[in-house]
């Protein structure tokens, strides 16, 4: 995302502009190690949001994160037309 939202609601307002649009989401899983994933923002939910992941790259078909992700970068997300 462009600039990061201040807050949790801010987050769910800009993802709730974007559903259905292609993304990659880039994962903390360690100190060193991060993980990127393919996929179209599916849904949005009140704490949590969806996304279908690219079936060709992945075993799982979705995954969710929650917004508080987004605000702690754990997650960092980038939209394709951006």
């Amino acid at each position: 995302m462009d600039q990061m939202p201040v807050t949790i609601a801010t987050i769910k307002t800009k993802l709730d502009d974007r559903i259905g649009n292609n993304l990659t989401v880039t994962t903390q899983v360690g100190r060193k190690k991060v993980t990127t994933r393919h996929g179209i923002l599916r849904e949005t939910f009140p704490a949590v949001f969806v996304v279908d992941l690219d079936q060709n790259e992945n075993a799982v078909k979705r995954v969710s994160f929650s917004y508080t992700d987004v605000l702690t970068k754990n997650i960092e997300l980038n939209f394709d037309n951006d």
